[in-house]
Parts: C-alpha cells; sequence; structure tokens
C-alpha cells in the first residue's frame, strides 16, 4: 500500500511543480529504471523483501525522480534557448537541443552517484548491531543508482525527444491546415 501511495504522492509533486502529464510520466519513469538494478543487486544478495527494503526503495524512488527532474530541467532549457533563439525549426535542431541539454546533465548525474555510493557502500562492509537492517536499507538504493544513472542518461533524453518530436509534427499540421483554410477563403 504504501509504494503505491508514494509513487502517487511523487507524480502529483511533478505535475504540480511541471503543470504537465507528459512531462510527469517522463520524469516517473526513472523510478522503474531504478527499481531494475535495486532488485537485482537485493537478488545478488540473497536479500528477502523486508520493511528495512522497502525504506530503502521508497528512498530511491525519490533520489531517481529527482534526478530525472534535473535531467528534464536541462533539457527543457536547452530546449526553450534554442526556440527563443529561432534555433528549432528542424528535428535535426531539436536533437541538437537534447544532446546539449544531455551532455551538461552528466557531470552533475556522476558526481549525485558519486555522493551516494560514497556514503552507502561503507555501510555494506560495516558489522554490529543494526548493521543488517542498515544494509538492507542501503542495498536498494546502491543497485538502483547504478541502473538508474545508466538508464536516466539514455532514456529520458530519448523520450524527450520522441515527445517533443511528435508535438513539432503536430504544431506543423495545425500550421498546415490553418494555412490551408486561409487560401481557401
Amino acid at each position: 500500500l504504501v509504494v503505491p501511495v508514494t509513487i502517487g504522492i511523487i507524480l502529483l509533486l511533478l505535475y504540480l511543480n511541471f503543470g504537465s502529464l507528459a512531462k510527469s510520466l517522463i520524469v516517473l519513469l526513472s523510478v522503474p529504471f531504478a527499481a531494475i538494478g535495486a532488485i537485482w543487486y537485493l537478488d545478488y544478495l540473497h536479500y528477502n523483501m523486508s520493511v528495512a527494503v522497502w525504506v530503502g526503495i521508497i528512498a530511491l524512488a525519490g533520489v531517481a525522480a529527482e534526478t530525472g527532474v534535473v535531467m528534464l530541467v536541462y533539457l527543457d532549457e536547452a530546449y526553450e534557448r534554442r526556440v527563443r533563439e529561432g534555433r528549432m525549426t528542424t528535428v535535426q535542431d531539436l536533437r541538437e537541443a537534447i544532446m546539449e541539454g544531455a551532455v551538461q546533465r552528466v557531470r552533475p548525474k556522476m558526481m549525485t552517484v558519486a555522493a551516494i555510493m560514497g556514503g552507502l557502500l561503507p555501510i555494506m562492509w560495516t558489522t554490529g548491531t543494526g548493521a543488517d537492517v542498515m544494509k538492507r536499507i542501503a542495498a536498494p538504493m546502491i543497485g538502483g543508482m547504478v541502473s538508474s544513472t545508466i538508464l536516466t542518461l539514455i532514456v529520458i533524453p530519448v523520450l524527450y525527444f520522441i515527445w517533443k518530436r511528435w508535438m513539432m509534427s503536430s504544431d506543423s499540421q495545425s500550421d498546415r491546415i490553418i494555412i490551408s483554410s486561409v487560401h481557401e477563403i
């Protein structure tokens, strides 16, 4: 019950932030990408699902959504700048804008992942009182950050490209309809 509620709250907050369901869903796709790595790492360590594991997964969902938001902000910024400059007329212009925005995001994403891994990896080597619980919280976050990094840097720009290309083509179709209507008059 907690995980769907958490995802619903994340979607609501994303929608309130962006004001766009499409952008919110693109960012929300970061969460399953992170979950893939979390599940693989939990399986590798032979950890069963427990309250501690779910706490780690919920924390991972928040971090994955945050990194997806930042990626989308960088992509939007590059796109909007090119639109303002009048350099967004072709699909190639869109591709270049997305490449520009995604490349700017590589270093901050790697720094985020390095900081999170630097904080969580020592927990995985700890022994003593409470270490077993802490390991089960840290494990999904470690596995999820690895897969989230790779997939967020690749998949979100591709989905953004597909969405914006579709928006550009529907805008140009509506422009053609208006122009043909004006010519008929």
